[in-house]
């Protein structure tokens, strides 16, 4: 990126709109890879890796808690600097990862909810805990003990996936079932609560309770960003190409962290790897640099419109999102024990009908997201911002 003088940023627009559209971009990636995934051709680029590697869906969950980081960092600015949280504000951090857990069991139960076998971790539980345990963590400890407690988190479940010894598996051993995070989860959540499908086959789970502790490195890592934003471009007002070049070359330095790590520990979605962790932040820390630079420092802003939407209303829009897919597959069309689901029959009537599977399956999630954005531009357009 080409050097450019400072700007100074007058206090009425300081926040930074690159954050929304990232963020946008992460939904945006969420809504093809949700209804892609369950098509039964899929290009490979929208599919989950199987087990080691990564894909381009892989990208999406970790970008998100990434951003959700980062905002943290302004959202509780206002508690960090003297270290003056009241109690009021710790029950406000913990309803609302109560809210997001609930919404995350009301997402896995639709729309039976059977009690003995509904699954109790998911993404939004994920992203609930590690929400409410960053918050605390940075509310609690000073800024190098906040650094500590991310490589703690890293390291130590590096050396637990591969020092520890399994019952029955041996130390070691990465497998679906038979690495050390899938053997505490069992211990915890009952097999009928834990995830069945992608071959775990209720013995592990892909967003489990052991895995959400590098998910939480993932989030404190955004926080750093954040405040670092924060200090340089919203307090200081000043915005320029240096900035977005520190946030690339952080970038760099993470994937190059993260691709040797990946020589001991694979990079792998479904364990969240701490090789994972570092090679995905530093994936985002380079594409919000490129946000960065074209809309906070070049004005280029128009570009990013539609994505910056979709992220005002980033968890309505994925809980609905998700609703509407289990309705149109859970519903059918017609009547007797061979009537397809609303699902199969707009996917073989309107996208298959003239199109090979795979196509047909984009396409689809492609209208997918159109429709969602006109959700979002029309609760935009009203100012109606829903939050949790």
């Amino acid at each position: 990126m080409s050097a450019s003088p400072a700007a100074t940023v007058p206090t009425a627009q300081r926040r930074l709109r690159s954050l929304d559209v990232f963020r946008g971009i992460a939904i945006a990636g969420m809504l093809l890879v949700n209804k892609a995934g369950i098509t039964a051709e899929v290009y490979p680029w929208l599919a989950h890796a199987d087990w080691d590697g990564w894909t381009l869906a892989d990208l999406v969950f970790p970008f998100f808690l990434y951003i959700v980081g980062v905002a943290m960092a302004f959202s509780l600015a206002k508690y960090t600097s003297n270290n003056q949280p009241t109690p009021a504000v710790y029950w406000r951090i913990v309803r609302r990862g109560l809210l997001l857990f609930a919404l995350g069991l009301l997402l896995n139960g639709f729309w039976s909810y059977d009690l003995s076998t509904i699954r109790v971790m998911g993404v939004l539980q994920r992203i609930s805990l590690a929400y409410v345990v960053t918050a605390l963590l940075v509310l609690k400890l000073p800024r190098k003990a906040q650094w500590g407690a991310t490589a703690v988190l890293l390291i130590g479940y590096w050396l637990a996936l591969t020092v520890i010894p399994v019952p029955e598996y041996g130390a070691g051993t990465l497998t679906r079932v038979g690495n050390f995070g899938a053997y505490i989860d069992r211990l915890i959540i009952p097999s009928a609560h834990l995830y069945a499908g992608d071959q775990f086959e209720n013995m592990g789970d892909p967003e489990g309770l052991f895995g959400t502790l590098p998910a939480i490195a993932t989030t404190l890592l955004g926080y750093f960003t954040g405040t670092w934003l924060r200090t340089t471009a919203v307090i200081k007002g000043v915005r320029s190409s240096s900035q977005s070049t520190t946030l690339a070359m952080f970038g760099l330095g993470s994937l190059v962290v993260g691709q040797v790590w990946s020589i001991w520990f694979p990079i792998n979605k479904k364990l969240w790897s701490s090789s994972f962790v570092m090679f995905t932040v530093g994936l985002a820390l380079l594409l919000l640099a490129a946000c960065y630079e074209l809309i906070e420092v070049r004005g280029q802003k128009r570009w990013g419109k539609p994505l910056e939407v979709l992220g005002l209303n980033s968890i309505f829009i994925f809980v609905a999102s998700v609703l509407v897919i289990k309705l149109l597959v859970k519903t059918n069309i017609g009547s007797g024990d061979e009537a397809p689901s609303t699902y199969t029959w707009i996917y073989e009537h309107v996208f298959l009908s003239w199109s090979g599977a795979a196509t047909a399956g984009f396409l689809f999630s492609f209208a997918t997201l159109l429709f969602w954005w006109v959700v979002a531009y029309g609760l935009h357009w009203r100012r109606w911002y829903i939050t949790v």
